[in-house]
């Protein structure tokens, strides 16, 4: 999900290889690049530690427990395992805010994405007036993955669309050449982010001893080295209940008849 490049999974697959041999759980690395599909990842039962959106998470999409949260660098983080979702627009596009696209497309990623589909859609309600069904003069659906929404935006086949601001900031990291062509006209409220996350299966001595390796990794003598291309502070404990905000923002979507972010 956060592998944004070659130094940024590299990163990772050292950090959970760390945390888990802080923990004494044995797991095999698998690369798993996108647009493979996430859902069928998160339903395998021998899952040790995936990161998965917490909009899936808090609907229960898999079988599947929450272990802990990384701690975005981000100064709008504020040293919480929060993230938000930024409109994008091509910086040279004559949109100055977020009502000016209004006139033009919008695409989005997948429907049980919460940063690419239920944020976006939640912001946009402020924006709806009584009985309106669509905010933009037209839509592209389904582009699944952040790169596909940002590379869409600069290709001009869609004027606006939203980028999980954790991505965005690694992205810039390590290929600031990708992200030069663009620039953020609005952000979403933070919500919750992406967890990794273990089969429920897993028996719960190896799940706490997991959760506790993430905890203590920030005081790790290892860990300074990997937070730096990973723009990361730490991590955070977390569980099924701290991603209800996302079932209350996708409630306030459906009262409203607000279906769709369109």
């Amino acid at each position: 999900m956060y592998g944004v490049a070659p130094a940024a999974e590299a990163a990772w697959q050292i950090l959970l290889a760390q945390v888990a041999g802080a923990a004494q759980v044995q797991l095999d690395y698998m690369p798993y690049p996108a647009p493979q599909p996430l859902e069928a990842l998160w339903a395998r039962p021998d899952l040790g530690c995936v990161l998965m959106c917490g909009y899936p998470v808090a609907l229960q999409m898999a079988a599947v427990t929450p272990v802990a949260a990384p701690i975005p660098s981000a100064s709008w983080a504020m040293g919480r395992a929060v993230y938000r979702t930024d409109f994008i627009v091509r910086k040279d596009s004559g949109f100055a805010t977020l009502a000016d696209t209004f006139t033009g497309r919008f695409g989005w990623t997948v429907r049980h994405s919460h940063s690419g589909f239920n944020a976006p859609r939640h912001h946009l309600l402020r924006y709806r007036k009584p009985g309106q069904t669509q905010l933009f003069a037209s839509t592209a659906r389904d582009l699944v993955t952040a790169r596909r929404v940002l590379d869409a935006v600069v290709a001009g086949e869609i004027d606006v669309g939203p980028l999980d601001a954790y991505w965005h900031a690694l992205l810039a990291l390590h290929r600031p050449d990708l992200v030069d062509a663009i620039r953020v006209v609005e952000s979403t409220d933070v919500a919750p982010l992406p967890a990794f996350v273990a089969s429920a299966s897993m028996p719960p001595d190896m799940l706490a001893g997991l959760r506790q390796a993430f905890v203590d990794a920030a005081q790790a003598p290892w860990f300074a080295a990997l937070a730096r291309p990973l723009a990361i502070s730490g991590f955070a404990a977390v569980t099924l209940a701290d991603y209800a905000t996302t079932l209350h923002w996708e409630k306030a979507a459906v009262v409203a008849g607000y279906l769709l972010p369109e």
